[in-house]
């Protein structure tokens, strides 16, 4: 597995979640070509595969420099130090010793039966899936304080969600391997479609998770992989006799799972872990165990009220913003030049009114257009009041996905207004959204849904999907919302294709949060997909997905709006465009009346001197009205913090003239916008 020199691994699940991610390998290790190891029935017991390490500890200084290395990672994971000597050793030598220690036992579900006697017996049930359990058969039994009791187990397969069909396709013997490891019956040498939609479907119950520490938003993708065969026998336990964890190698750039005992353990004993670890609530622990113990939770609300003040404040105090002090709104002469101190090319390129110009030093600015998060308001209150930048304080309420929810059930309560996918977040409310899918399955109503990571755009690890085991642990990576898929859209038609999905990405302009000024630019920008929209083949992108402008090799289908409007209008003759937008507009104006109407940190912070620009995403649904009347329902998919503005600036030169002129100057006369609020 490659990554970058330098990453460690950030086990999922074994410590609280933190809003902000870390990253995968930008390569996939091949799995281990080696046939699965077999299981020998009637009792008999199946050994690791494992050497005998017969060598010495590694020296002190070596064990130091490990330890400057990996001991953070070690630590986090909670693996005590008295490993780390024999840890060393087995990682440098690549020693797989379990087999001296541990053994696969197939297990039979036997189900009672009635003689004729009376006497209850017991008999194999035939229709029971196999069942296997690992237990310690080394004759001395294994002693938790013994410095070799670590163990390595191996991966066998190693992968990013985008990839898993395609690599079950193509590598050699891995759907052979994933099949007989996870149960599967598997006829034939050549991989049919139906085995690998049964693997796919099954490896939630033994699919992993981590992330590395650093790496590019691309590389911010979890990895997800399946232990071996042995480290996928060892079952769950409330009161675990071990404890797991992943690790990454970095001498050797190989990822692992280490395994240590929790106590002693006699011959005989099981080895288990907690499949749960780090979460106490009984409650989310039974939702989190449904993979592999399915339950009714149908009696459960899944009514998701918007969550207490305590809930932004631990966000503000998470995303470490210094709220400004109270300062009266900055005046400025009206033939003043302003000078802009910006990191944003597109800004240093396209700008050029003649009242604003550049500087390099951000002491002489009067604007600072960043494009990172601005932190400290407190001091650039204090000292230089009256410069103007381009965000607000606690805009991570309408930027970032689980805040956007929470704050728009304010315009439409629990459920959430029309103009949003239903949507829950899945570390806080995990309970209600298994209830509403389980509701939804016994009404036989449509149960596709969409996960997306709470502050990643362009589609990064984004998944569609109907299995709620899947949903369920992808809670384990990255912190996830999950909403309804939009099962019905309305579709475009391209000659070269047919009925696509598309999106529409307006841009808005805050001026001020209070009193509330809101614009929207008069050009709107339009994506497609590049295959016919059907409600299969959920892991195909280009049917799903229209985000293509980042993918050379992709084609990215442009429509300007100009073109698009009569285009919509023909193909659907009873939908005038301006009635559309006028739905699309009253959306934004509720949203961002939610968004401001509230003090901060439950609302953006109204700083006399803030100024922002920000990306609306949309899609449009099929809707029943109560008269019976079908509609074109506006769906906000996300808002993006400082957008990717090229296809603006490159089809409309005035775009930042005009962006500017609106928000800096007061002056939106003769700019490309139009009012809302």
């Amino acid at each position: 597995m490659e990554a970058e020199p330098g990453s460690e691994p950030r086990p999922v699940g074994r410590s609280s979640p933190s809003r902000a991610r870390t990253s995968d390998p930008t390569q996939e290790r091949t799995p281990p070509s080696e046939p699965a190891p077999s299981v020998e029935r009637d009792g008999e017991f199946e050994a690791a595969r494992g050497r005998s390490p017969g060598l010495p500890a590694e020296s002190a200084q070596t064990l130091a420099e490990f330890a400057v290395l990996h001991g953070p990672a070690l630590r986090a994971s909670g693996v005590p130090e008295r490993y780390w000597g024999r840890l060393l050793h087995k990682l440098e030598h690549e020693v797989f010793d379990a087999g001296e220690m541990f053994g696969i036992m197939q297990v039979e579900e036997m189900e009672e039966d009635e003689s004729v006697d009376g006497e209850s017996r017991t008999r194999p049930n035939p229709g029971s899936e196999l069942c296997y359990k690992v237990i310690v058969t080394n004759e001395a039994g294994l002693q938790a304080d013994d410095p070799n009791s670590i163990f390595l187990i191996d991966h066998a397969w190693t992968y990013r969600m985008e990839h898993a069909r395609q690599q079950l396709q193509e590598v050699p013997g891995l759907l052979h391997r994933m099949a007989n490891l996870m149960g599967i019956e598997f006829h034939g040498e050549l991989p049919s479609a139906e085995a690998v939609d049964l693997v796919l479907k099954e490896m939630w119950k033994f699919n992993q998770t981590y992330q590395l520490a650093h790496g590019t938003a691309e590389e911010k993708v979890p990895v997800w992989y399946v232990m071996d065969e042995f480290g996928s026998r060892i079952q769950h336990s409330d009161t675990p006799s071990f404890a797991t964890a992943p690790f990454f190698y970095m001498p050797h750039q190989v990822a692992y799972t280490l395994l240590w005992p929790l106590r002693d353990l006699d011959t005989g004993e099981e080895v288990s872990r907690d499949y749960t670890y780090g979460e106490l609530d009984p409650l989310i622990r039974k939702c989190m165990l449904l993979p592999w113990a399915p339950a009714d939770m149908l009696d459960l609300s899944s009514s998701t009220p918007e969550p207490p003040e305590d809930y932004y404040q631990a966000i503000l105090k998470e995303n470490k913003e210094k709220m400004p002090q109270a300062i009266n709104p900055p005046t400025y002469p009206e033939d003043h030049v302003f000078k802009i101190y910006s990191d944003v090319q597109q800004v240093l390129t396209h700008l050029t009114h003649p009242r604003f110009t550049f500087t390099s030093s951000e002491e002489d600015a009067d604007i600072l257009y960043n494009f990172s998060h601005f932190k400290d308001y407190w001091r650039l209150s204090q000292e230089r009041p009256q410069v103007l930048l381009n965000q607000f304080p606690c805009e991570n309420l309408l930027t970032v996905k689980d805040c956007l929810a929470s704050i728009a059930r304010r315009a439409g309560g629990p459920e959430g207004p029309p103009w949003l996918p239903r949507t829950f977040n899945l570390r806080t409310e995990l309970p209600q959204f298994i209830s509403y899918f389980q509701q939804r399955e016994r009404r036989g109503e449509d149960n596709h849904w969409i996960c997306k990571p709470w502050n990643l755009a362009r589609s990064l690890d984004t998944h569609i999907t109907k299995d709620l085991n899947s949903i369920i642990r992808h809670r384990e990576s990255t912190p996830k919302v999950v909403s309804k898929y939009i099962e019905s859209p309305v579709l475009f038609h391209r000659e070269d294709v047919g009925l696509v999905k598309f999106d529409v990405r307006y841009v808005v302009l805050l001026r001020s949060a209070q009193p509330l000024r809101l614009f929207v630019y008069d050009v709107f920008w339009l994506r497609f997909s590049n295959r016919p929209f059907a409600l299969n083949d959920l892991d195909d992108y280009q049917k799903h997905f229209t985000v293509m402008n980042y993918d050379p090799d992709v084609v990215l289908k442009q429509v300007h709006y100009d073109e698009f409007i009569p285009e919509f209008e023909k193909q659907y003759p009873d939908f005038a465009w301006k009635d559309v937008q006028a739905e699309i507009f009253q959306a934004f104006r509720e949203l961002f009346q939610a968004a401001c109407g509230r003090p901060a940190p439950l609302g953006l912070w109204p700083y006399p001197s803030s100024r922002a620009v920000y990306a609306v995403d949309l899609m449009l649904k099929w809707d029943d009205r109560p008269d019976g009347k079908r509609v074109m329902q506006p769906q906000i998919l996300e808002v993006n913090f400082n957008p990717d503005c090229e296809r603006a600036c490159k089809y409309h030169p005035s775009f930042f003239n005009d962006v500017c002129s609106t928000l800096f100057l007061d002056d939106p006369r003769d700019c490309h916008v139009t009012c809302l609020l």
